[in-house]
């Protein structure tokens, strides 16, 4: 699912900053937007910070971001036992309509068992095509309804297809939500060969890079204990897309992309 976004210019951070925003367009259209990586955005964080979001330090830790995408769903829970007994937790970037709706408990579970909750649209619209009112209606009820569930409304969300616009992040900075692109992808949603998605992540990843995949297709949970194995044996620490930027706070309407 490619991004759809070229880089056109880079902002200097003078001293001890590095460069860590760059105005982005999308193909065809002249609106620019801010995005970062995240340890350009670790680096920009206060060097004396002491409220970091985890006890892992992504500074110093050869770190990587699980997520996933499109759930909850009825294969949720068997992935949430997985990463349970490895002691691994994710960001789980979810939708709201036949998902939140039909699989509340499960969103409970996902908070409760430590995990990041995240903002993948009501029905995954692509954003880039709809009006700010539109673009809003997609994304305000999934805040909504975690915040109903959980207590607390997402400050990250992805969007459908990674396709982002200056207008899409109008309206997240307005809601108070950060963009999360990925750097890795297994193509899930086109293959149920568990070994391959485990083969393409594990061949994809480097450190500070961010893992899409997705827990409704059937081939994915599968290969999940095969990745966590294969990405520690490497030497990696798995951790949510948050704890991967601290002790930087995410801000809201950035994209985040390694």
């Amino acid at each position: 699912m490619p991004n759809h976004i070229s880089v056109v210019r880079a902002k200097s951070i003078a001293g001890l900053m590095t460069a860590t925003s760059l105005a982005l367009v999308l193909s065809g259209c002249g609106a620019t937007y801010d995005v970062t990586s995240p340890r350009s955005a670790r680096n920009q964080a206060s060097a004396d910070a002491k409220n970091a979001l985890s006890p892992v330090d992504c500074r110093k830790l050869k770190c990587v971001a699980l997520t996933f995408d499109g759930g909850p769903s009825k294969t949720t829970p068997p992935l949430l036992d997985i990463l349970k007994k490895e002691k691994v937790h994710a960001t789980f970037f979810m939708q709201g309509r036949n998902h939140i709706t039909k699989y509340p408990d499960v969103v409970r579970r996902i908070a409760a068992e430590g995990h990041e909750l995240a903002n993948h649209t009501w029905s995954h619209k692509v954003l880039t095509k709809l009006k700010p009112a539109e673009i809003r209606a997609e994304l305000t009820p999934v805040q909504d309804e975690i915040a109903k569930l959980t207590g607390h409304k997402p400050v990250l969300m992805r969007p459908p297809q990674g396709r982002t616009d200056e207008k899409v992040s109008k309206v997240c900075r307005e809601l108070g939500l950060a963009q999360v692109l990925w750097s890795v992808t297994a193509k899930d949603y086109l293959t149920t060969d568990s070994a391959l998605i485990e083969k393409r992540v594990l061949d994809q990843a480097e450190r500070d890079g961010i893992i899409l995949l997705h827990d409704l297709h059937k081939g994915t949970v599968p290969a999940v204990p095969g990745i966590i194995a294969g990405l520690k044996k490497r030497g990696y620490t798995i951790v949510t897309v948050s704890q991967l930027l601290a002790p930087a706070k995410t801000e809201p309407g950035m994209v985040y992309r390694p």
